[in-house]
């Protein structure tokens, strides 16, 4: 698994480096957003580390061109701030984020975790019975009777989590904890918010008895018929 590692600060790519190679990762490196745009496409890493505060292109804008290139690579955001509206836009854009100083035990436990969620079987799909929804975990998309169902990303995460796991209840805390990352300071009603729009646009595509199931005062499951 290669990692790129976007930051200006050469001790700071160094430390992250010896952190990344010690528990098997080989590492590139950019030390500002454009060059990281630029190498994308010879690079191939499997995740990003990317730092906001930036020369010639920041990292809100660098994840931002990273995502058109390619929408499915994980990217981790690693940076001193703090702020809670600059982690709300963060994990908008991105995959996780950490706040500087860190632990290397910590990061290389959430750059395993966002490759592993971004690096399923390409056959792994689940089939909810009767009326052809299928979730295509490689792809990142569902279907219903063949059609597609247009998702947010977070959405999808949610829908993926539970439908992964049939039958197993899932608290707000602990879906939160798992998409959004466990420093996340935003209420974990907002999973209700997403709950809600699935269910809205898996009726929308035909599925009136969705299999998104709320177990009263603890959270949510996904129940295949």
């Amino acid at each position: 698994m290669r990692v790129l590692v976007v930051d200006d600060e050469e001790r700071m790519r160094r430390l992250i480096r010896i952190y990344l190679e010690n528990a098997g990762f080989e590492v590139s490196e950019a030390v500002d957003g454009q060059m990281a745009v630029d190498m994308l496409g010879t690079v191939l890493p499997h995740a990003v580390i990317l730092d906001v505060m930036l020369p010639r292109m920041d990292g809100w804008d660098t994840a931002r061109h990273l995502r058109q290139q390619d929408p499915e690579l994980p990217i981790l955001m690693l940076t001193a701030r703090s702020s809670i509206e600059d982690k709300v836009t963060g994990l908008s854009l991105v995959d996780d984020y950490l706040t500087k100083p860190f632990d290397g035990r910590e990061l290389i436990a959430r750059i395993q975790s966002i490759v592993r969620r971004a690096h399923i079987d390409a056959n792994d799909e689940i089939t909810f019975a009767g009326i052809r929804f299928v979730v295509h975990l490689s792809q990142r998309r569902v279907t219903a009777n063949d059609q597609s169902v247009d998702l947010t990303q977070k959405e999808f995460d949610v829908l993926a989590l539970l439908a992964r796991h049939p039958g197993r209840t899932f608290s707000r805390e602990e879906i939160v904890e798992r998409l959004w990352g466990y420093d996340y300071e935003g209420e974990a009603r907002t999973v209700d918010s997403h709950v809600k729009n699935l269910r809205e646009k898996l009726r929308e595509a035909g599925i009136e008895n969705t299999p998104l199931k709320t177990v009263w005062g603890i959270g949510y499951k996904f129940e295949a018929e």
